[in-house]
């Protein structure tokens, strides 16, 4: 048996209504009869229907089709995904055409062949039923972004300190500044990493992470700035690195404190340039990127960098933490720092 649907026809015909009634009833549906068309709107607001069969003419107007033209508008205006088919004794090409443009979904003639009606009307049904499920969708991800866009919502606590670090995120986040955030593991540096950059401009392009302590130095390179294919035994395809993958949105560097001195030397190389080549190539590729980095080491040895190398006058210094800091970086890229604890 047929999946049935709930149809509202309109007529002033009352032996049309019956007629019709009774053939679609043989095909599992439930059929709402009307003669007068101003129940229309109460008939709307107090249920919802797969399908509307709509006579073009009433009483007051027996051929030109105005009043059918006039109540299709109200219903498309109550709702855009209604399907309605107009139906009328008086159709010729123009009226169809002109139905259709204003929203009808199809035209039947009357008197009606049965076979084309129900047809007619399980093809109106299956279109109403696509469009509940593509509203069902749209809603589902507007729902996901309303989610997605709340502000801090991975990020949990009341205190006055947390609250300090939402105003400096919002302050930080509209500005396309580098981004230092300094912690201890598991205070969440990440999660405020990934705030920065929902409420930014970048927001609508890709948040890359990269766990720079998880980074062997034989596959440095490979995975921050990419590869060909043949440029090494293992590779087998040309793979773009994580600062091509970032390319317009925020490349996020945690634990970057655990670098080596050679491989900052050539992370501060590619900040410097905005510039990457890709390993087994001679062909760089600029790059755009908002750069947020953390670490677990204590300010205070970012601050003697600072100093020091603002000293040095372009030399590069290695205080405790083994992180390098040059004054040309510091002149080139100034970095916020925002305290995730």
């Amino acid at each position: 048996m047929n999946e049935g649907g709930k149809i509202l026809m309109i007529d002033d015909d009352e032996d049309v209504l019956l007629a019709a009634k009774m053939l679609l009833k043989k095909s599992n549906h439930q059929v709402i009869i009307e003669k007068n068309p101003n129940k229309i709107p109460f008939l709307l607001n107090n249920d919802t229907y797969d399908a509307i069969l709509l006579d073009m003419n009433f009483s007051k107007d027996t051929t030109s089709g105005k009043e059918g033209f006039e109540w299709l508008k109200q219903i498309k205006e109550r709702d855009p995904d209604a399907v309605v088919i107009m139906i009328t004794a008086f159709g010729d090409v123009e009226m169809a055409v002109r139905a259709l443009k204003e929203g009808a979904t199809d035209f039947i003639l009357k008197p009606w062949q049965n076979e084309k009606l129900i047809a007619t009307i399980s093809t109106a049904i299956k279109l109403k039923k696509s469009y509940n499920e593509v509203d069902k969708l749209r809603k589902a991800k507007q729902m996901l972004e309303e989610q997605i866009s709340q502000p801090f919502r991975d990020i949990i606590g009341q205190s006055s300190a947390l609250h300090d670090v939402f105003t400096l995120i919002d302050k930080v986040a509209k500005t396309d500044a580098n981004v230092l955030i300094l912690g201890e593991n598991g205070t969440g540096k990440e999660l405020v990493a990934r705030a920065i950059h929902q409420k930014s401009l970048r927001k609508d392009s890709s948040f890359v992470s990269v766990d720079m302590g998880a980074i062997t130095e034989t596959l440095f390179e490979s995975e921050l700035f990419g590869h060909k294919k043949g440029s090494f035994t293992d590779a087998r395809e040309d793979r773009p690195g994580r600062f091509e993958l970032a390319n317009g949105g925020t490349l996020f560097l945690d634990e970057i404190g655990n670098l080596s001195m050679s491989l900052q030397s050539k992370l501060l190389s590619a900040l410097q340039s905005r510039k990457i080549t890709r390993v087994g190539s001679n062909q760089s590729l600029e790059v755009d990127i908002r750069l947020i980095c953390a670490t677990n080491m204590p300010r205070y040895p970012f601050d003697l960098c600072h100093q020091h190398a603002a000293a040095s006058n372009g030399s590069r210094r290695k205080i405790q933490t083994g992180f390098i800091v040059s004054d040309q970086y510091s002149r080139n890229y100034h970095t916020t720092t925002v305290r995730s604890h």
